[in-house]
């Protein structure tokens, strides 16, 4: 009995000193990601986000054929909705995406849309190519053969009856006679950024304004340059941004092509009716969409996002939808936040590599239920 009034005695102090724990749960046919449960009115700026935009985003998104079907009858329930507050608490549940240490910080970077000036003539002016998707480019849904391997994609190209890897960006640009020309632009820099970010407008001599869209990839690895200039001292760490990548480059023309070749990775493009495309298949919206690793975040999910203005250091806590996918983008509590494009948009994705966290949505009726809750 002693015993049994000690045991009550020592659970209050716990309650009242470390208070009640969340449950950390895994749900692995969404996320490999750990997730801690939160309550909405927990997560930091939620009510005074503009949730009824968020909802209007999340309808537009779900429409898209590439929508997560986990979605689906969630989809369908936001066509009756058009309080986002009452929608997104009614029917999800909130949960933090956690790192391996259990921690919930990550990076958040920026992406926007660039403007370049090109023409489908080349010229003395406009001599850099921007090239269509390659005939020979071969592409593997390993879904088809193994559903296990849904996520992952093959790309090269068959020699003597054998699938090989396709040429690298060294490779494809010493020898480009195989590679059609979409159109041609008018610097070599701003081509390189425009693969870094996926999507582009056009100004083509007439002032006629085109998109050019992602068509494929060549299967190599993102290399990311900026970590070579800080490895060789060019840029400090805490200056990196693609501004002082193009600064750098501006001073070093040189040295061009040597730096880009370290990224393997080449995109190529086709033209489009509409601006910035994601990965999801619809246009992207500025500072409402976001892309992530697919394998902690999938595509059409709501994901709540604190973080900060690079520039302005305000806060920024809003409602995004997950829409794309990068290269560079991999890991549990990683984003890359679409800026638009603009001025402004150009400046904020260029600096922008804050901490952040990322409070993903999921259908409560997805959840197992013994995840439920709090203990």
């Amino acid at each position: 009995m002693i015993y049994f009034k000690s045991f009550i005695y020592f659970s209050l102090l716990t309650i009242l000193f470390t208070g009640c724990s969340t449950k950390i749960i895994s749900q692995p046919d969404i996320t490999k990601a750990s997730l801690k449960q939160v309550a909405f009115k927990d997560i930091l700026g939620f009510q005074k986000d503009n949730l009824d935009t968020a909802l209007e985003i999340f309808k537009k998104d779900c429409k898209a054929r590439k929508v997560n079907k986990v979605l689906k009858n969630v989809c369908k329930k936001s066509t009756n909705y058009n309080n986002g507050y009452e929608f997104f608490t009614s029917n999800f549940i909130a949960f933090n995406l956690l790192n391996k240490d259990e921690t919930n910080h990550g990076l958040i970077t920026g992406y926007y849309e660039p403007i370049l000036k090109g023409s489908f003539t080349k010229s003395d002016i406009y001599k850099y190519p921007i090239y269509k998707t390659p005939k020979d480019l071969i592409t593997v849904r390993l879904s088809s053969i193994y559903p296990e391997l849904k996520k992952y994609t093959l790309r090269g190209k068959i020699k003597n009856n054998k699938l090989i890897p396709y040429e690298n960006r060294a490779q494809l640009l010493k020898n480009d006679s195989k590679l059609e020309p979409l159109l041609y632009v008018d610097n070599k820099i701003d081509k390189f950024f425009l693969e870094i970010q996926g999507s582009g407008k056009v100004i083509l001599p007439n002032k006629k304004i085109i998109n050019i869209g992602y068509a494929q990839q060549n299967g190599r690895k993102y290399y990311a340059v900026g970590k070579k200039l800080i490895q060789n001292g060019e840029i400090k760490k805490e200056n990196m941004s693609l501004q002082s990548i193009r600064q750098w480059c501006e001073l070093n023309p040189n040295k061009i092509d040597e730096l880009f070749n370290l990224n393997d990775s080449v995109i190529f493009f086709h033209l489009s009716k509409n601006s910035a495309t994601g990965s999801l298949g619809v246009p992207l919206v500025a500072k409402r969409n976001i892309a992530v690793d697919k394998s902690y975040i999938p595509l059409g999910f709501p994901v709540f996002i604190n973080t900060s203005n690079p520039i302005t250091n305000k806060k920024i806590n809003s409602l995004m939808v997950a829409a794309d996918t990068g290269g560079a983008i991999k890991g549990e509590i990683r984003a890359d936040f679409f800026w638009g494009n603009g001025v402004n948009a150009k400046l904020y994705a260029g600096k922008m590599a804050q901490k952040g966290i990322l409070t993903i949505l999921i259908p409560k009726e997805t959840i197992n239920k013994k995840n439920q809750g709090s203990i």
